[in-house]
């Protein structure tokens, strides 16, 4: 309330201002007049509107001024300013999320598998099992406690993300220019650019001086915009609004001034957040598995409550006894060790990820990479670093060089074709001159392996800086500079050289059918030779040749006149791909996963940089964003999984690809950088940002970040989340195997009453080692450096799946025979002696020792894994041998355990025969190796 009543007060100081300073001196007029003209000015104030770009294009500066009710000379009032920000608010975004702490922890307690063991836990209380209760809610407690704090802690460090505009702007107001936090801006402020600054809100340009814009971040063109001030007659789409720019947009050269037709949610940039935030997260599959296995052990747990109390029925026994008996049993069979197992090894893979420079905002999303079998990626900044490079020379004379190295640092090479001879300075003269003029006729400069100006410019720098020829303009004194437009398309510089009485010389750069107008010779070795209409169409079909490969083609010439200039050759552009994407492309291709590729650039250098990476193995199919408005959403779907290439697309057109492709199926990650990304990014089912060049709202959208830009990172992210779901799949093996095991001893002697095998602390001791230290190990097991060559997993497969289920019940039918048989055989006719349950305890927790190791992989054998490189296992496995030892032959530990000594040979003999549950796995998997190989190769793998 404080808040508002101030507001209030400020507005009513600066309405009694305003109206004072154009009240006539002497004027004693009534108080009547006075408010009216306040109502009459904040009416006037309150009816303007922002102005959507494509009408704000078409309006004369002066409809303009009308319409925003603004002084273009000097600005917006103070009190203009808080009438239209009481209507528009702050030139920011409300990110809705104002759930508290506590309700994100108690969003934990949602899992299937957690409320099943809260409700075991209870019934442990009801049947007065208060050690049960206690140790099961403490492993949930531990569960979400850790879940919680590992995603808390993914949100806090990226909280300086969630700055989603630019923080500060020149702004003109009441005749004077202001330096402003962007979010105080309003429809109808004076902004006023110049290079590097951030646009701070959609603006209608009414002022420009050779402006480029770079808004790559929104259409995903590397190369910079033309800005002009004039009067559009029809407006395209935001591409083709050369009069607006766009908040988040760069300004990479010249200065402009312009009005804010748009600001927060109002602005172009926010119609994208609007749409981002309209989405919703998929679930994962990881957590679409869990949720089926827990409603599997829900059904298995009835199954077995409602068979005790059926045989016990039949039996004559009381049915209250047999329904505590059965409850017992099923609560002992719920592996509440699961949860953590999958949380601690969620949070290693994060941890493991965090190294690799690979932020993951969500535990489960590590895992759901493993079942990705689509990955569409954003061109610019994403497969291509952003940054313009030359990577082909050829000369008026004919010579050819080809050029290594990506980016603004000068590192690499200049090599003559076809010798690969590496060229500086002047060693080939034509070669040398081309590159000198490229330098020389430029306003670029390089600072900290980054450009200032023009990319393409700065790709021109970074050529010299290869041929050491730098500093080669410092030569030259410049005299007079003609820049670039759009409509000339050419840009030269008049120089001469210091302290030299030469006659002065012009260079020039530009396109090839305006620079060879200019031109009456061509360079041939240092000497100028006429310039034939034959040489000309030659240089022609060498620039067609070079741009269809995708290469932005520059001309350079230089010589006494513009009309009588020397043709030096041209100079090939691109936005190469990053070091490492076509190795991971072509992993990535082997591995079953698809990799696709959706951009705003044309087709020809979309076709080049797919070419050059490797897509879908150099079988290309494209399709363009105005095709893909005209297909239906069934077509779409059976269609979009055969194209690899998608150019001049929209947000909406990625959107409704990854839409189509996920209702075909498959599950998609998205990988990308700008604006234009982001609803892409958050409707995908693995949205990756790129942590450098990526926009603010891209990694707001994204659900992991890759900090060093690097794309073939996201093969290790594939490779841990296979790994991950593979060590689950082994823990639950083993926890079922065994706790299987356990429950039938204790049903069969129930059922039969027969003696109790095991004593109450022996069971307690089997449950330690179930789902203690060598339980826990397995879900820690190193990923298998084969995984990535595994194919993606199928979505519909379930943790239990057939085989695994086999493998389970003829682990626990191999551990029940061999216990039941020593408890026979050690089982004299006087009754039970301690060294009966000794005899049958030791060998039941060497058959679980014996199972954990060949639950380690389900298709490698123990020699392929090795045994040294699960470490934690190993100790834990020690450990648990060790401990065993212990309560069989400390005196203590023996009568709390009723145990007593064995021998040397009953160690032997309870090793052979626990042994036998590893060697009968080992040979199983051995036979599916050599039987089944081909047919899992084929299809999801299990």
């Amino acid at each position: 309330m404080g808040e508002g009543n101030f507001t209030k007060l400020l507005q009513k100081r600066s309405l009694l201002r305003f109206v004072q300073k154009y009240q006539p001196l002497g004027s004693g007029e009534p108080e009547e007049e006075h408010e009216e003209c306040e109502l009459k000015i904040i009416e006037q104030e309150k009816e303007v509107e922002v102005l959507p770009p494509k009408d704000a294009c078409k309006c004369h500066k002066e409809d303009l001024a009308r319409a925003l009710h603004v002084d273009l000379q000097t600005g917006l009032s103070e009190f203009s300013v808080l009438q239209r920000r009481s209507k528009h608010g702050w030139n920011e975004f409300s990110v809705e999320n104002t759930e508290p702490i506590w309700k994100k922890y108690l969003d934990q307690f949602k899992n299937p598998l957690i409320l099943l063991l809260l409700a075991s836990a209870l019934v442990s209380v009801i049947t007065k099992e208060y050690e049960d209760a206690a140790s099961i809610t403490m492993a949930v407690l531990i569960v979400v406690t850790v879940a919680f704090i590992q995603e808390y802690r993914s949100e806090k460090s990226l909280e300086e993300l969630h700055k989603l505009v630019p923080p500060e702007c020149n702004c003109l107001r009441e005749g004077k220019l202001q330096h402003l936090l962007a979010r105080e801006l309003v429809p109808g402020d004076i902004i006023y650019l110049s290079v590097g600054d951030r646009v701070p809100a959609d603006l209608r340009l009414i002022e420009v001086t050779d402006l480029l814009v770079d808004e790559s971040s929104f259409t995903g063109e590397a190369e910079p915009c033309n800005k002009t001030d004039g009067v559009l007659l029809e407006a395209g789409d935001i591409t083709t609004l050369s009069n607006v720019v766009f908040m988040g947009t760069l300004v990479r050269y010249g200065k402009g001034k312009g009005v804010v037709i748009g600001t927060g949610e109002n602005s172009q940039f926010g119609e994208v957040f609007k749409m981002m935030q309209a989405e919703e997260t998929p679930k994962t599959p990881l957590q679409k598995s869990m949720d089926r296995l827990g409603k599997q052990l829900t059904l298995f747990s009835f199954g077995i409550i409602g068979l005790i109390m059926l045989i016990g029925w039949l039996q004559g026994k009381r049915l209250l006894s047999m329904f505590t008996i059965g409850v017992s049993l099923a609560v002992a069979a719920i592996p509440e060790g699961l949860p953590i197992v999958v949380t601690v090894t969620l949070v290693l893979g994060v941890l493991r990820m965090a190294k690799k420079k690979v932020i993951v905002k969500k535990l489960p999303i590590v895992e759901t990479l493993g079942c990705c079998n689509v990955i569409c990626s954003d061109k610019t900044g994403t497969l291509t670093a952003n940054e313009m490079t030359v990577t082909r020379l050829v000369t008026s004379d004919g010579c050819q060089a080809e050029v290594s190295g990506v980016g603004y640092n000068g590192e690499g090479n200049v090599y003559l074709l076809p010798s690969k001879e590496i060229l500086k300075e002047f060693s080939n003269i034509s070669i040398g001159k081309l590159v000198e003029a490229g330098c020389v006729v430029n306003n670029a400069i390089i600072r900290k392996n980054s450009v200032i100006g023009q990319p393409t410019e700065g790709a021109l720098i970074a050529l010299a800086m290869k041929m050491e020829l730098a500093d080669i303009k410092d030569i030259y004194v410049r005299k007079k500079e003609i820049p670039f437009s759009s409509e000339q398309k050419w840009m030269a510089v008049k120089c001469t050289l210091k302290n030299q009485d030469q006659e002065d010389i012009y260079f020039m750069k530009g396109a090839f059918e305006e620079v060879i107008q200019h031109c009456t010779l061509y360079n041939s070795g240092g000497i100028s030779l006429s310039l034939t209409p034959q040489q000309k169409a030659l240089y022609q079909q060498e620039e067609k040749r070079m741009g269809s490969s995708g290469l932005r083609v520059l001309a350079l010439a230089s010589g006494p006149e513009l009309g009588k200039l020397t043709f030096l050759g041209l100079v090939g552009i691109i936005d190469p791909p990053r070091a490492g994407v076509r190795e991971a492309v072509q992993v990535l291709f082997e591995s079953g996963v698809s990799v696709k590729m959706i951009t705003g650039d044309a087709l020809e250098t979309a076709v080049a940089i797919g070419q050059n990476i490797g897509l879908c193995n150099g079988k290309l199919k494209a399709m363009s964003g105005e095709e893909l408005d005209q297909l239906a959403e069934a077509e779409l779907s059976s269609t979009v999984q055969d194209v690899s290439i998608f150019f001049r697309t929209s947000p909406k057109h990625k959107l409704k690809i990854i839409k189509a492709l996920q209702r075909a199926g498959a599950v998609v990650s998205m990988t990308g950088d700008g604006v234009n990304d982001a609803v892409a990014l958050k409707s995908a089912d693995i949205g990756i940002a790129m942590g450098q060049a990526g926009t603010d709202v891209s990694k707001e959208a994204a659900n992991m970040i890759l900090v060093d830009d690097d794309f073939s990172k996201v093969m290790n992210a594939i490779e841990e989340g296979k790994g991950i779901f593979y060590n689950i799949k082994n823990f639950v093996r083993f926890q079922l195997s065994t706790s299987i095991s356990a429950l039938s001893l204790i049903t069969l002697s129930t059922v039969l009453n027969l003696p109790n095998p095991l004593n109450a602390m022996q069971i307690l001791w089997i449950n330690i080692i179930m789902d203690g230290p060598p339980a826990q190990s397995l879900g820690v097991e190193p990923v298998d450096r084969d995984t990535i060559k595994q194919p993606p997993r199928c979505i519909t497969d379930t943790i239990l799946s057939k085989s695994l289920i086999l493998k389970i019940f003829m682990s626990a039918l191999i551990i029940i025979s061999g216990t039941l048989f020593v408890f026979w055989k050690e089982n004299p006719k006087g009754g039970i002696t301690p060294r009966t349950t000794t005899m049958t305890f030791t060998c039941f927790v060497f058959f679980d020792l014996f199972n954990a190791l060949t639950c380690r992989s389900q298709t490698k054998l123990i020699f392929e894994i090795g045994f040294f490189r699960n470490r934690m296992f190993l100790y834990s496995v020690l450990g648990s041998f060790l401990g065993q030892l212990a309560v069989i032959y400390i005196p203590p530990l023996q009568k709390i355990f009723q145990t007593e000594n064995l021998g040397v040979l009953d160690l032997l003999f309870l090793t052979g025969l626990a042994s036998s549950v590893f060697v009968v796995s080992e040979l199983v998997k051995l036979c599916e190796k050599r039987c089944c190989h081909p047919k899992h190769t084929k299809g999801c793998h299990n």
